[in-house]
């Protein structure tokens, strides 16, 4: 029996309109969910996000076996992408994001984060058109009148944020720096997030050191031809639940080199002295991270989460900053919320502002935060940002 052409064309293009429309729709969902994390410049996610979304959905059809036209998949993508970035630009342009004031409390810090028109209210008879919403701190001593613009705007349809939901949402950190402040709510992040990701995590790690097998050998030989001492780098750190560990990862640096006590043995500075020129290279890469896939096979680490210190370090910080061991509540990662916003640190003021990164990752635990991670890592790879 002879199956007419033209039917199977057509059947082709109903699948592939079909794979188009359910593909559009992830990639809008990952899109909006993307785009409300703080730092996003959404522009910038649009290509990264529809290509994920119409590269899982392709992925199951070709194994499935399904037949589908390639030139209509890659019309559709090339069509959502140039839809989003022109809604983008027009929504920029038109209604650029704008926060109105109200006095009092610790509202003034707000004028530290860019990116937002603010505008400062004088009095509750102030007039604004076309604002984003009111930002007020509610757990100030409010006068009256206040209280009232404050209820009239909400009943009006405009948003109303506390100064702190604003604050952590604009700059993607959470300041703990006792129990009684927590905001967090349970200070458990998803348990049944943390099981699914550990199974991604075991999933690709072995996929990682299976694929990479032959470039790991090439990088191994040509470590030892560079310097003398072992392939290998091993420290011990601390992770998950406070238990120490130990992590491996491609030696960067000289052996023996002297630089002053254990603790300041244990801080890589820019442009450490003791990175060998090859070093450079992998650390730049972060080539030299790809042995903690081990480490994830182990269950001691994942990909993305807070990186975990020396114990030397960990020791010193938990001394020095109240609440740091609660980032221990998570597995440490390859790489983190912390590492893709403010790059490698080691003095303490710094690591206190990295702890509050850490934080928000812990408060914002998920799948969507986990991917812009993802997308901000490779930036990271391709530019250098963050590593020593």
């Amino acid at each position: 029996m002879l199956i007419n052409p033209n039917i199977l064309y057509y059947s082709n293009i109903q699948i592939t309109i079909l794979a188009g429309v359910i593909a559009h729709t992830l990639g809008f969902f990952f899109f909006r969910r993307i785009g409300n994390l703080p730092g996003v410049a959404a522009a910038g996610y649009i290509f990264p996000t529809f290509s994920m979304s119409y590269g899982l959905v392709y992925l199951v059809i070709f194994l499935f076996r399904i037949d589908y036209s390639t030139f209509q998949a890659a019309g559709s993508l090339t069509l959502s992408i140039l839809w989003y970035f022109g809604l983008n630009i027009l929504s920029r342009h038109l209604d650029p994001y704008s926060l109105a004031v109200v006095p009092g409390g610790t509202v003034d810090r707000l004028g530290e984060i860019d990116g937002v028109n603010w505008y400062w209210l004088d009095s509750p008879d102030t007039v604004i058109d076309r604002i984003s919403g009111v930002v007020a701190d509610l757990r100030a001593d409010l006068s009256d009148e206040w209280e009232r613009y404050i209820a009239d705007r909400a009943l009006s349809g405009t948003p109303v944020y506390h100064v702190k939901q604003i604050s952590e949402s604009l700059t993607g950190r959470v300041k703990i720096e006792h129990l009684s402040e927590n905001t967090l709510g349970s200070l458990n992040p998803n348990q049944a997030y943390l099981k699914i990701k550990q199974a991604i995590d075991w999933v690709a790690a072995l996929a990682a050191l299976i694929i990479f097998l032959p470039m790991l050998g090439l990088v191994a030989l040509a470590i030892k031809i560079d310097s003398k001492g072992p392939v290998l780098f091993r420290q011990k750190r601390m992770g998950y639940r406070g238990n120490v560990y130990q992590v491996y990862k491609f030696r960067t640096m000289k052996i023996n080199a002297a630089v002053g006590d254990e603790k300041e043995e244990a801080i890589t500075k820019a442009g450490d002295a003791r990175i060998t020129h090859f070093g450079q290279f992998l650390r730049n890469s972060r080539i030299d991270e790809l042995p903690q896939a081990i480490n994830i096979l182990r269950g001691e680490m994942s990909w993305i989460g807070p990186r975990p210190e020396a114990l030397v370090l960990s020791n010193w910080y938990e001394a020095e900053l109240p609440f740091y061991r609660y980032r221990h509540i998570v597995r440490p990662g390859i790489t983190g919320w912390a590492q893709v916003n403010q790059g490698h640190v080691a003095a303490v003021d710094d690591v206190l502002e990295k702890l509050h990164y850490d934080f928000y990752y812990i408060k914002n635990f998920s799948p969507w935060l986990d991917v812009l991670i993802v997308f901000r890592t490779i930036r990271t790879m391709l530019t250098g940002f963050g590593a020593r």
